[in-house]
């Protein structure tokens, strides 16, 4: 079974109408997750936590569809 990683992460953007973050030192990672149920959770505490700052973001990022096994990888990955 292939596992389906999921990435929640957020912060502060430039513009509300934009997806570029402020200041990209302080993206707040909030974690990693086995499935999209509980990322799902996790970024809607921290929407609800930051509802009044018209700025700030929080996002779900599908970690599994970043990397396809039938690719061959690159040379820096093959480093290990």
């Amino acid at each position: 079974m292939t596992q389906r990683l999921h990435l929640v992460f957020g912060g502060e953007l430039k513009d509300p109408a934009t997806k570029e973050f402020r200041d990209v030192e302080n993206i707040d990672i909030v974690g990693i997750f086995p499935n999209y149920e509980a990322a799902y959770s996790a970024w809607k505490s921290k929407a609800q936590q930051t509802v009044d700052n018209a700025h700030a973001r929080y996002f779900i990022a599908h970690l599994h569809r970043l990397r396809d096994e039938g690719t061959a990888a690159s040379a820096t990955e093959e480093l290990g």
